[in-house]
């Protein structure tokens, strides 16, 4: 990975986990800025692939919980993927609790 993607995907981390505080979005689960690579993830609420330079800008990302036994909100949020959607994990939901909308996020994905 080049070091411009890498600087890219650190600032896209770093002003979505400040702006929702270092906390999940969805169940309100609390890091710092210290722990939280080990607790919570940055998610694209759209696919990167269907945004103009990868959709790496906040209007795009949601702090969700992390985990591996099917209860995160990160892997709820990730079944979307799949074609499964589980009730308030959607991306118009993820969207309204961040203030903001797909055609937000193209609009400042172009700006990128």
């Amino acid at each position: 990975m080049s070091n411009k993607k890498k600087m890219v995907r650190q600032e896209f981390r770093d002003s979505v986990f400040l702006r929702d505080r270092y906390r999940c979005v969805v169940c309100g689960k609390q890091a710092t800025k210290v722990n939280a690579d080990e607790i919570l993830d940055a998610h694209h609420v759209t696919n990167r692939n269907e945004l103009p330079n990868g959709g790496y800008v906040k209007e795009n990302g949601i702090t969700v919980c992390k985990g591996v036994d099917g209860s995160s909100c990160h892997e709820k949020a990730e079944l979307v993927l799949k074609g499964d959607v589980i009730p308030g994990y959607a991306p118009d939901d993820l969207y309204s609790l961040i203030g903001s909308s797909r055609d937000k996020a193209f609009k400042a994905s172009e700006e990128l």
